[in-house]
């Protein structure tokens, strides 16, 4: 290992090292894919490389994890799965592909969404031969943001709401993974033993932190800033991650310190270990909702939501390929889930901005309620109740069920210092709200609830309630309440041939040896997201990826012969 220049930073990206002949540069391990980042999709990128034959060596920043094992380890899978069979579910590739058709906008191509689609039930049963469960076993009520424990499978979009349905019947689709509470610690758990049990070689510790470029440009391995495993350093990051992790949205600033604690031993103590990879590179770090820079520079709205992700969803694979010359793109998209379901009687309120006019149907998934309430009305908006409402919603989040992370969020909105007002014009006097505006939004809902006229905003029949028994109750759901807090990750990422998952150039050419996967790169989830898109993506990409750069052929001298990408057809991919 190489000693590190002190006067970097170990949160930068630093220009690629470019050497007109590998041979020249001392290496300090050799493989033939190297995935940077051990999640869920460099998980998959590896164990699908390690399947084609390939030497794989894995690189994590901290213990492997990242976002996805802090998810709700749902991934989105329809088409027939074995699941949604046993639930009496019928569906089929087809219904699938139009209605993630209307919800991804074309964010790629459609025979890229078809291939995602045909492919889903193959990929949850690979998922399951990697040892992740998965169950038949539905909720009671419809839709919810999350099933409670012993319920694996639900509608987990807009499948129900008839502004999203097409002309095929609606299909649960939200696979959760059989285990207690937030699954995606266990679905992780099963794609990590299996990388091990397939011969995967991990570097943990070991945040890279530039890639290395022969003379013509492609990327040929990456340099690495490696903490000695064992050593107290190592211990100590550990511990000062871990509590990071923990604290990250709840203390801030706290967090800041233990993070640049974190960095000084990285650069105190860590070590340049360079890693020559024959066939290639996949960058699959996350996404970049913990880095400051670029949430103000492409998302400057969304930087006081609640942050969804992993202290390693910092942008490094995104920075890493941008380095290498690889183009990006919506960078400025970002899911924002404003969920008003549990308690189910919430949609049967209306929504209004802070003038008092209604803006959504209330039923959507929450990143659909999410995006006009961030994008059009300045994150800011009521959820308008009656009393009756109010009492039903209040006897619900005691007594529904539910997570302890939907119901206590909820009652707090419900209890303490709502606006009230014995009329709604009261109400809007109360919240700031125009008096006329309220009026005629109430007005309009409790015609259409009385079936004398359709919703506005397309809301079915059974979530549209009369409310007009006072007094009446305005909870803010803005981004800036702290006790209900607009969770939100970010989307775009590196540009990425769609055959392959190789990351383009800004020309739209391959950049040789370098592939991205998961939230790095562009993908199913970049325009909108819905509950188990991003991990169904991250199989689905990451073994793209691990299979592209595995397919790679290699001379004796162990240099690629040609830039050919055929991919095996036993993988189905």
């Amino acid at each position: 290992m190489q000693p590190i220049n002190k006067d970097s930073t170990c949160s930068t990206i630093l220009a690629p090292l470019r050497v007109s002949d590998s041979k020249l540069l001392k290496w300090d391990d050799l493989c033939d894919v190297l995935v940077i980042g051990w999640g869920a999709s460099g998980a998959c990128a590896a164990l699908e490389a390690r399947a084609n034959g390939a030497d794989v060596l894995i690189a994590d920043r901290f213990t492997g994890g990242g976002a996805s094992a802090k998810s709700g380890g749902v991934v989105y899978a329809g088409g027939g799965t074995r699941q949604q069979q046993a639930a009496g579910i019928s569906d089929s590739p087809q219904a699938m592909f139009d209605y993630l058709k209307h919800e991804t906008c074309g964010v790629v191509s459609d025979s890229t969404l078809r291939r995602f689609c045909e492919q889903s039930v193959a990929n949850l049963e690979w998922l399951q031969s990697h040892g992740a469960p998965f169950g038949h076993q539905m909720p009671p009520g419809g839709k919810t943001s999350y099933p409670a424990d012993g319920y694996f499978l639900y509608y987990s979009g807009n499948e129900l709401v008839p502004s999203h349905t097409g002309t095929l019947a609606p299909a649960a689709r939200g696979h959760r993974t059989v285990g207690k509470g937030q699954c995606g610690a266990v679905l992780y758990s099963h794609l990590q033993s299996a990388c091990l049990k397939a011969g995967v070689r991990p570097l943990l510790q070991s945040a890279a932190r530039r890639l290395v470029q022969d003379g013509e440009g492609r990327v040929i391995g990456a340099e690495l800033w490696r903490l000695l495993p064992g050593s107290e350093a190592a211990k100590a990051h550990t511990r000062l991650m871990a509590r990071a992790e923990r604290w990250q949205n709840l203390a801030p600033g706290y967090c800041d310190k233990l993070r640049q604690r974190a960095t000084r031993l990285e650069r105190e103590h860590a070590q340049a270990y360079r890693v020559r990879a024959r066939q290639g590179v996949v960058l699959s770090t996350g996404g970049f909702i913990f880095n400051r820079e670029l949430m103000r520079e492409h998302a400057p709205a969304y930087r006081r939501n609640f942050k969804v992700g992993a202290t390693g969803c910092d942008g490094s694979g995104l920075r890493l390929g941008q380095s290498a010359g690889a183009a990006s793109a919506g960078l400025e998209r970002v899911s924002a889930w404003r969920f008003i379901n549990p308690p189910h009687c919430w949609p049967e309120g209306i929504v209004v901005n802070r003038d008092g006019k209604r803006f959504c149907n209330e039923e959507v998934y929450g990143a659909t309620l999410g995006q006009p309430l961030m994008e059009e009305q300045g994150g800011r908006a009521w959820l308008v109740l009656d009393a009756r409402l109010r009492t039903k919603a209040i006897r619900q989040a005691l007594f529904g069920g539910y997570w302890w992370f939907q119901a206590l969020p909820a009652l707090a909105l419900m209890l303490f210092k709502p606006r009230k007002g014995k009329t709604p014009a009261q109400l809007a006097k109360a919240a700031g709200m125009q008096v006329d505006a309220l009026n005629q939004a109430l007005a309009r809902n409790n015609s259409a609830a009385r079936g004398e006229c359709e919703d506005e905003f397309g809301k079915s029949t059974g979530c549209r309630e009369v409310l007009d028994q006072g007094p009446f109750y305005a909870c803010d759901i803005s981004v800036g309440n702290p006790i209900f807090p607009l969770g939100a990750l970010t989307l775009g990422g590196l540009k990425v041939d769609e055959d392959t998952g190789a990351a383009l150039d800004s020309n739209g050419q391959p950049i040789a040896g370098l592939y991205a996967a998961g939230r790095t790169a562009l993908g199913i989830p970049s325009h909108l997201y819905i509950s188990g898109l991003s991990l169904a993506d991250c199989v689905f990409s990451g073994r793209r990826a691990g299979c592209a750069a595995a397919s790679v052929r290699v001379s004796e001298a162990g240099l690629p012969r040609d830039t050919a990408q055929a991919i095996p057809t036993r993988t189905g991919i």
